[in-house]
């Protein structure tokens, strides 16, 4: 399972608005003989993948799934179909597909003799790869995060306006690893015209990943015709106003959406209730003045604050990076 997981993990962003789902094919042996994840839409979902990868080798063996099989007609076939035909024995997966049209892969499959079982690894994955896709499935929009970079007193940039760079490298590779498992960024028209940001995801070399999320603008300042965030390298789409709901209208499909700012777009996300997950990199650095990561005037007392629990902590670099999450 583990191994489907990891397969897994190659999905995300790329498989929306279907689920990025890993799986794998293991032999009477014990030996694993195919691998895949699901591809793009209207491409094959995982398992086809990984029984494609075992070939003669799948009759008779196992598939471990991160999801439940779908047992729908969409784009593609059924995957228990696929299963069946394959020849595969037995089924292991860890999470219950909650989608009613999709779902039942599970009774369809033991209908027909094959030896199912549900749930091993199922909180790793839900709350690891899956968890966009079923937070999508529960509320009806996507999962927000709110991304900043800041010194310990909470500050972006300088007082003159500087803010490149306040994390260092690592912190910087990381953030471009992430947003290559994203389906929007969202940053408004300030942050535009004062940094030009291109908010594409690249490699440590300088070149474009292979999958670029979809750059939203939020905001009612002109943007000039040669920003880079207009650049040809990733889709971009101008939202008026400042409210957030309307940007997540506008990505009907997204699983994943990332705020990175300013503090006004922040603020307005907060304040709208609509971060579900926070990501702080925080740099060993005192400025002491200087613009504050977020801006947002609902909270008038301590008690109003927006609070979180803590899920995570790493270190990358000189930088810590905090994440948090609004449900344990």
């Amino acid at each position: 399972m583990r191994e489907a997981i990891a397969e897994s993990l190659r999905a995300r962003g790329h498989s929306s608005p279907n689920p990025p789902v890993g799986a794998v094919i293991v032999d009477d042996a014990g030996q694993l003989v195919g691998r895949g994840h699901t591809q793009p839409v209207g491409g094959p979902h995982a398992e086809v993948m990984a029984l494609r990868d075992a070939g003669d080798r799948a009759r008779g063996a196992t598939a471990v799934v991160t999801l439940e099989p779908c047992d729908h007609t969409g784009r593609t076939g059924p995957c228990t179909r696929a299963l069946l035909a394959a020849g595969v024995t037995r089924v292991v997966y860890a999470v219950d597909d909650p989608n009613p049209g999709a779902g039942g892969g599970a009774t369809t499959l033991r209908g027909a003799g094959v030896q199912v079982e549900a749930g091993l690894l199922d909180d790793d994955v839900s709350r690891g790869p899956l968890r966009e896709w079923l937070f999508r499935q529960r509320m009806g929009r996507p999962h927000v995060t709110a991304k900043i970079a800041a010194t310990l007193d909470g500050r972006i940039a300088a007082p003159d306006g500087t803010s490149q760079w306040i994390t260092g490298s690592e912190a910087r590779k990381r953030v471009h690893v992430d947003r290559g498992e994203l389906d929007a960024i969202v940053v408004g028209t300030g942050t535009v015209l004062r940094d030009d940001p291109t908010l594409t995801a690249r490699l440590p070399d300088g070149t474009l990943r292979d999958h670029q999320p979809v750059r939203v603008v939020l905001g009612d300042r002109p943007i000039p015709p040669g920003a880079r965030i207009l650049g040809p390298d990733a889709p971009t789409v101008i939202v008026p106003g400042h409210d957030p709901a309307a940007v997540l209208r506008a990505l009907d499909d997204a699983l994943h959406v990332q705020v990175e700012g300013g503090p006004t777009i922040l603020g307005a996300f907060f304040a709208a209730g609509l971060v579900d997950r926070v990501q702080v990199y925080l740099a060993p650095t005192i400025l002491g003045a200087g613009a504050a990561a977020v801006d947002d005037r609902s909270v008038q007392t301590l008690t109003d604050a927006h609070r979180f629990v803590r899920s995570g902590v790493e270190i990358l670099g000189d930088d810590v990076l905090l994440t948090l999450t609004s449900t344990p």
